[in-house]
């Protein structure tokens, strides 16, 4: 199911023995967009270090009573390597994190999740992964919020900035950025997505689209009352004569 990051964001999170607290913001890779962390407010309870949980320990996303249930203990929680507040995530804290829970690094493999294109569940699949020989690669990990506010740069000028992101529950995939573009045609939303974005300075804070504005204008509407069926997915890959990421995805490997 697709969910607005800013929506889950406020979302209670429940481990196996009580609250932990709430959802804050996300943490993706700027090569698979995908997310690989939920930054957790746990108010006082773990103050003075970044509280990551992996979509790897979330089992369910309750949209209607707006929580995220979350497969470990709070003793889990409190006991796994920390990482200070003001520090960024850096490849040795993930290798320690991932150790400590027995999850297999999404970085070791060239799919999505490591040797697999989604979460695997099953601990036989990850002795299995564990056992593969796998090209590894150095992620580096973006937050929803830092990202908020980049520009969008069309082929033929700027379009608007990034307001939001569209992402699957299931495979915790980015699909779409929302871009605001009310600067160009006030009012008017659209959505872009990462297969589409030709590169990011990260440095310009600017996401760079080799499409036209006119073509990104005429694109089908956003509003926070489109039901992102995969009718209008559809019709928003057609506007633009590409293939859906889902026909990716369905593919035979």
């Amino acid at each position: 199911m697709l969910s607005k990051a800013k929506t889950i964001q406020g979302y209670k999170l429940a481990s196996l023995d009580g609250e932990i607290g709430k959802v804050k913001e996300f943490y993706f890779d700027d090569q698979y967009w995908a997310i690989r962390y939920l930054v957790a407010d746990t108010g006082n309870w773990l103050t003075g270090r970044q509280v990551l949980i992996s979509p790897y320990a979330v089992v369910s996303v309750n949209k209607e009573d707006q929580l995220l249930a979350v497969d470990l203990t709070k003793k889990q929680i409190e006991d796994s390597p920390s990482l200070n507040s003001d520090k960024p995530v850096s490849r040795q804290f993930e290798e320690a994190y991932y150790g400590y829970y027995g999850w297999p690094g999404y970085w070791g493999g060239s799919s999505m999740w490591g040797v697999y294109p989604y979460i695997v569940r099953d601990r036989e699949k990850w002795i299995e992964s564990n056992r593969a020989e796998q090209a590894s690669w150095d992620p580096h990990l973006r937050s929803t919020h830092d990202v908020s506010g980049h520009h969008i740069q069309a082929a033929d000028g700027e379009i608007g900035h990034v307001e939001d992101f569209i992402f699957d529950d299931e495979t915790w995939a980015i699909r779409y950025l929302i871009v605001d573009t009310r600067n160009w045609w006030p009012g008017k939303k659209v959505l872009i997505s990462p297969q589409w974005i030709e590169r990011v300075s990260w440095s310009e804070s600017k996401v760079f689209i080799n499409l036209s504005r006119e073509t990104i204008k005429q694109s089908p509407e956003y509003t926070e009352e489109s039901l992102l069926t995969r009718d209008y997915e559809t019709g928003l890959h057609g506007h633009y004569h590409l293939q859906g990421y889902w026909v990716d995805e369905s593919a035979p490997e």
